[in-house]
């Protein structure tokens, strides 16, 4: 089978309790959660009063009336104590020390006949989910090649020991790079409240409802959607072969980035991962900066060489 799966370790569920959880996720979040239910995950992201990212997530029905935030496990305390700020009226319930579900990403040519011999009916588009006893499978591309799956820990050794007969094991360095190639942000503790979600292009990756109502930082994601221009986009690279996987291993989100041409700073690293032999990055900057060139740390820092977006970004 080519197929691989890998305990996504960076990340954690947020799990939300009680009937009124998607009502209140509405007033708060960029995504529609009206679409959430058993056979439908969304992502989307919470923002300050100001527009600026606090999280991003994946949010699926895990049970009838218990839903979770998959999202990065170091801002996980971090956001719930945020989301605690406003839920106090809701009939629902925050769980940020729950740890009994395993993560897991499943992805591959062969990923969905592997997951079928384990779980029978599967998702066929992106963002689709199924679930059964013990477990909840989402879709998150649009070929049916990755798969996220997570594990109630009651059922997780029986089904982790299929998946090892039938599938490759891999690490979550492999499924993080992937995700950084297909153009997905991630919101990681030292860039908390750092990014309006444009400059992560949220706009273009299915985060944000422009047709949703109001939420938290609404109006100043929708005013640079409708009246103004990203001033930063977000862009894939690579270390160039002359830096070595080595210094990738050094370069964590949050570093700045230098213009090869005027030396100044023009950019953040949103994200980064070495696998084997290469480092692939998600980096936030300026047009004219990616177009000049970056350096990281410095203007006489590791080059970066752009990579190319499965999406289009737009004109600005």
């Amino acid at each position: 089978m080519n197929c691989q799966f890998a305990h996504l370790d960076a990340d954690a569920l947020l799990h939300i309790i009680g009937p009124d959880t998607l009502k209140f996720l509405q007033g708060q979040t960029s995504c529609d959660t009206r679409t959430v239910d058993a056979m439908h995950a969304v992502p989307g992201v919470f923002c300050t009063p100001k527009g600026r990212v606090l999280c991003d997530f994946l949010l699926c029905e895990l049970n009838p009336d218990h839903f979770a935030l998959r999202l990065r496990r170091d801002i996980r305390a971090g956001s719930s104590a945020a989301f605690g700020k406003y839920i106090v009226f809701s009939n629902a319930d925050l769980d940020a020390a729950r740890d009994d579900w395993a993560l897991l990403g499943v992805w591959g040519p062969d990923a969905a006949k592997s997951l079928a011999k384990i779980f029978g009916d599967l998702p066929s588009e992106r963002f689709a989910a199924t679930s059964g006893e013990g477990y909840t499978l989402v879709q998150t591309d649009e070929q049916g090649q990755e798969f996220e799956c997570y594990l109630d820990a009651q059922f997780c050794e029986r089904h982790l020991t299929e998946m090892a007969q039938g599938m490759e094991k891999s690490t979550d360095a492999d499924w993080q790079t992937r995700q950084i190639c297909a153009g997905i942000a991630r919101i990681e503790a030292t860039t908390v409240e750092e990014f309006v979600p444009q400059t992560l292009n949220y706009d273009l990756t299915g985060h944000i409802s422009f047709n949703k109502g109001c939420y938290t930082g609404q109006e100043v994601v929708a005013r640079l959607h409708y009246r103004g221009t990203p001033k930063r986009r977000t862009f894939v690279a690579e270390l160039s072969d002359t830096a070595g996987a080595n210094q990738g291993a050094g370069i964590t989100s949050g570093t700045a980035l230098f213009s090869s041409k005027s030396g100044l700073s023009v950019g953040t690293i949103v994200n980064s991962s070495t696998a084997g032999d290469k480092t692939m990055l998600l980096v936030a900057a300026t047009t004219s900066g990616a177009t000049e060139g970056l350096h990281v740390g410095a203007d006489n820092g590791p080059l970066l060489t752009l990579g190319e977006l499965p999406y289009e970004l737009d004109a600005s």
